[in-house]
């Protein structure tokens, strides 16, 4: 049996506010992507900020363990290219192609997309994305091919000018429903419709060239919505993504799969697939058993973590099937407003006294009862044998994976580029570093 071609699409900042996912947000060609395939309900990125999200995904480990700390476009760049998915395939025979955004070098640092090492650099004009893949499948590419095509869609800023009505939206969870923050929400609304259009040109394009039924489709977000308490936070409206995966036989059929599993397990899974040997680093696990029916869970946990995103602000996270436990490493007594993007939901937020709210060093959620994760219960006795529990998990993996925060404070690399965690926005002057 042929290997199959795989297209990897990445979209900015889109959590699960999709049509799949039972929002009142049209996404037709993503909805039928999930109908053929099988839609993941509860799947979790390794870091709530762009580049190290990717960079986990992509490498099958944590993000410092990848050695992606932060932002690519502010300076940071992945420490190994060599364990990129693309050269484990290129050993068996895949070729790989890159359209759109990358975002794990910055060539205003580093070397640009050519450093990744892909056959085809097909374009990095986010803008020319779909274009660009949709020429690339059209013309007859040797197979098996990895093509990664990768959206600025639903990044802010979002478009000022659509026909999406404020006045018929539900706020994201866990906002108050004002009308600023209604049309902060219409704007996105209109984003996520022109991504799933380019989406759709790119499938259309797989249907019309005849190799959609040899081609597993993996689609993916990094990270929560660019809204106050989602994007760099590692509640679940932070860590919690859409996955739609279609094609190679077992992701068919409009399955759901409710079992957690982390993009970790992406890379493991293509190699389970292909019958290949897994590469040692590797630290995530195959969901084929799933998709199987061999078993309902692949994993206890899920862990997640963010170092360095327009500013520092280091925090850890481990989820269980129940329960959240979050531990922040900077004493703040603020949050830190630059690592939110501006919008009118932040606006709004911040007129109300948002800046005034001192972040819980540390916290503990019970996910059944409080899906939104607002009552902390660190401090309550019942839950003490949950607490111990918790922090035991996370202090393993932190050894585990040689956390770097056990050395303390992650140092500033030089020349890269960040804001003042006191200050009010990621557009702020940067600091020296």
């Amino acid at each position: 049996m042929p290997k199959p071609n795989i297209l990897y699409i990445h979209s900015h900042d889109t959590g699960r506010y999709l049509q799949p996912y039972g929002h009142a947000i049209p996404t037709p060609n993503l909805q039928r992507l999930a109908e053929r395939g099988a839609l993941f309900r509860r799947a979790y990125c390794a870091a709530p900020t762009c580049s190290p999200s990717r960079a986990a995904l992509l490498t099958g480990q944590t993000a410092h363990s990848a050695g992606m700390l932060g932002l690519a476009n502010r300076g940071f760049v992945l420490g190994d290219f060599s364990q990129h998915i693309i050269h484990t395939l290129k050993a068996v025979g895949y070729t790989s192609a890159l359209a759109g955004i990358q975002h794990l070098t910055n060539a205003q640092f580093h070397r640009g997309a050519e450093a990744v090492g892909y056959d085809q650099v097909l374009t990095t004009d986010h803008s020319q994305a779909h274009t660009a893949a949709v020429d690339f499948i059209r013309s007859a590419p040797a197979e098996p091919f990895w093509l990664t095509v990768g959206f600025f869609e639903t990044h802010r800023e979002y478009p000022l000018e659509h026909d999406v009505n404020p006045a018929y939206v539900q706020p994201p969870l866990g906002l108050p429903d004002r009308p600023r923050i209604r049309q902060d929400m219409a704007n996105y609304i209109a984003m996520a419709q022109i991504l799933d259009d380019k989406i759709g040109q790119v499938l259309a394009a797989l249907d019309e060239s005849g190799i959609r039924e040899n081609t597993l489709v993996i689609y993916t977000t990094d990270h929560g919505l660019a809204f106050p308490g989602m994007k760099c936070n590692l509640n679940d409206a932070g860590i919690g993504v859409a996955l739609i995966m279609q094609g190679a036989g077992l992701f068919s059929g409009g399955s759901v799969v409710d079992a957690m599993v982390s993009h970790i397990d992406i890379f493991p899974t293509i190699c389970d697939l292909l019958d290949i040997e897994s590469p040692a680093w590797l630290q995530g696990t195959s969901i084929l058993p799933l998709l199987r029916g061999e078993t309902d869970a692949i994993r206890d946990e899920v862990f997640a973590e963010v170092n360095y995103h327009a500013a520092y602000e280091p925090k850890r996270a481990v989820r269980s099937e129940r329960y959240k436990y979050i531990r922040r490493y900077d004493n703040r007594e603020s949050p830190v407003l630059s690592n939110i993007d501006d919008g009118l939901a932040k606006t709004e937020l911040i007129e109300h006294g948002f800046a005034e709210r001192a972040p819980a060093p540390e916290q503990l959620y019970d996910t059944f009862f409080d899906p939104t994760e607002t009552l902390n219960l660190i401090d309550d006795a019942d839950y003490a044998s949950v607490l111990a529990d918790m922090r035991a998990r996370l202090d393993r993996w932190m050894r585990a994976t040689d956390d770097p925060l056990l050395h303390g404070h992650i140092p500033v690399p030089p020349g890269t580029q960040l804001n003042d965690p006191d200050g009010l926005s990621p557009r702020d002057p940067f600091m020296a570093s």
